[in-house]
């Protein structure tokens, strides 16, 4: 099932929609070769890749790894509750489709900030008969909104398992908005057995100079979309207390990767980080 539109004076999606800003979800589409974006977004997709021209490849290897990642934890982890947020424009695979193939009672709860995001996942992210999809409107510097949002209380029952996806989306948020404790919160909220499942764009493959320019930019975080990039042991600090999975963290090329096509693309050329974590 899939829940309804809200109801109320909420203005539509599109009445939201600034074309002439880059959004980071409309262009992560654009890299991935959709077309749901628009010429801002097309121009700042593409002032990044001038500067990290495999960035395509990043954005291709980390989206498999949301896909291996939520297989493994509907699989071998048991879990059938997810929380994504950042969902971005639903693609294929996207989280639910991928857990309600193993598991069709799997319940599956979005949420991102973008209008765009917003008007497809209405349309397009159904669910099996069997579980469950919502979405929410929200961001994720905002826990609690999302933790008590009535669309998440009745999706997803918080005194069992749940998933928290935070794919590639916690380099979005900048040191002054605290991105360890909205993660903290977030998972305070979730039950023993619950999972975080997350990707970072790094600064570790770059050249020294160029890495201290992101660090100085990730510290002031002023910028719209701004991608912070952190290092390995920053990334670590987001899985304080909780028990890695297996292979820790890796790049996403890597995480889990077998069966995936060879030869992998090195860690440089995707510079993203990811890891699995059990609470206890």
């Amino acid at each position: 099932m899939t829940t309804d539109a809200p109801t109320g004076a909420a203005p539509h999606p599109s009445d939201r929609i600034d074309t002439s800003v880059a959004h980071p979800a409309r262009r992560y589409n654009y890299w991935l070769g959709g077309k749901d974006n628009f010429q801002a977004d097309r121009d700042s997709g593409d002032a990044m890749a001038a500067a990290f021209p495999t960035i395509r490849t990043a954005a291709l290897e980390n989206r498999r790894f949301l896909q291996r990642a939520v297989a493994h934890l509907a699989r071998e982890a048991g879990v059938r509750q997810f929380l994504d947020i950042g969902t971005g424009i639903p693609t294929a695979n996207n989280t639910h489709e991928v857990a309600q193939a193993v598991a069709p009672q799997s319940r599956v709860v979005y949420v991102d900030n973008d209008p765009i995001v917003l008007a497809h996942a209405r349309a397009l992210l159904t669910s099996s008969t069997q579980g469950a999809t919502a979405y929410i409107d929200a961001d994720l510097r905002d826990p609690e909104k999302i933790l008590h949002h009535p669309e998440l209380r009745r999706t997803l029952d918080l005194e069992q398992p749940v998933a928290l996806m935070l794919v590639a989306i916690l380099h979005f948020v900048p040191d002054p908005d605290d991105p360890y404790g909205v993660v903290r919160r977030l998972l305070a909220e979730l039950p023993p057995g619950s999972y975080l499942a997350a990707s970072h764009a790094t600064f570790d493959h770059l050249a020294p100079e160029v890495a201290e320019e992101a660090r100085e930019a990730t510290r002031v975080g002023n910028a719209p979309g701004m991608i912070n990039l952190r290092g390995r042991d920053e990334f670590a600090r987001f899985f304080d207390g909780l028990d890695l999975v297996e292979p820790g963290l890796v790049s996403v090329a890597e995480w889990r990767a077998g069966a995936e096509p060879q030869p992998r693309p090195t860690a440089a050329e995707v510079s993203m980080y990811c890891g699995v974590a059990r609470k206890g």
